[in-house]
C-alpha cells in the first residue's frame, strides 16, 4: 500500500463460526493450506450479508469485486472437527476498493491465521476498472461515516 492511501481500521467487524470439514483435511488431518483462503470468503459473505454490502449488491449497482490480493499468515494448525471463528474487519481506505483483515482462532481463542485481502471495482460488463467510488459506495460509506474529507 502507498503512503498516500490511508488506511484505518474501523469498527465494523464480524465474527463468523465455520466447522472444519473432513474434505477440508489432509492426511495428516490438518485442514490443507488453500482453504484458509476459502474461509476468509467466508468471513466476507457474512460480513456483507450484516452490513449490506455483499457480491449481489455489487452486482445489481453494475460492479463486480475481483481480489486482486491475498495475504495469508499461518501459525497454528486446525483440524477436523473443530470450530473456529473467523474474524473479519473492513479496513478503510479513500481508494476505490474493498480491504479487510482476518484473524481465525481455534476453539482455544489461539490464532491459528491471520491475513488480508483487496477487491477492486470493476464494471460486470466490461470488466473495466473503477477508478472513483461507486455510487452505491459512496453511499453505503456515507451511512457508516467512513468517507474521509
Amino acid at each position: 500500500m502507498k503512503k498516500s492511501e490511508k488506511q484505518e481500521n474501523s469498527s465494523l467487524k464480524i465474527s463468523h463460526q465455520i466447522r472444519v470439514r473432513f474434505s477440508e483435511v489432509d492426511s495428516l488431518n490438518i485442514v490443507w493450506h488453500g482453504h484458509y483462503v476459502k474461509y476468509f470468503e467466508e468471513g466476507r459473505e457474512a460480513f456483507g450479508r450484516a452490513f449490506e454490502l455483499t457480491y449481489l449488491d455489487a452486482k445489481t449497482h453494475g460492479y463486480a469485486t475481483p481480489i486482486v490480493k491475498t495475504v495469508l499468515e499461518h501459525q497454528l494448525p486446525l483440524r477436523y472437527g473443530e470450530v473456529a471463528t473467523v474474524e473479519t474487519t473492513y479496513l478503510n481506505s479513500r481508494a476505490a476498493k474493498l480491504m479487510f483483515a482476518y484473524r481465525i482462532t481455534n476453539e482455544k481463542g489461539q490464532t491459528v491465521c491471520t491475513g488480508e485481502t483487496t477487491q477492486v471495482f470493476t464494471n460486470f460488463d466490461t470488466s473495466d476498472m473503477a477508478l472513483n467510488l461507486p455510487e452505491f459506495y459512496k453511499s453505503w460509506k456515507e451511512k457508516h461515516a467512513l468517507l474521509h474529507d
